[in-house]
């Protein structure tokens, strides 16, 4: 893990503005059950996330594979 690529989730939305924060708070949410708890930090009651383990979860998630 590299420390530059942990961001909030209002840095998530901001750095890849497709997403909402809702739909990123709700896959946290989620995070046991979809597998993005690989991607999550937590500290305190902040959590961030990893930008290099995040664009491997969702590499993941296409419908077709390669």
């Amino acid at each position: 893990m590299v420390i530059e690529n942990l961001v909030s989730v209002k840095g998530l939305v901001e750095h890849i503005p497709v997403f909402t924060e809702a739909m990123v708070r709700w896959w946290i949410f989620n995070a046991d059950e979809n597998g993005l708890n690989k991607s999550l930090i937590k500290i305190g009651s902040r959590v961030y996330i990893d930008l290099h383990a995040f664009d491997l979860w969702l590499e993941t998630q296409r419908l077709v594979s390669k």
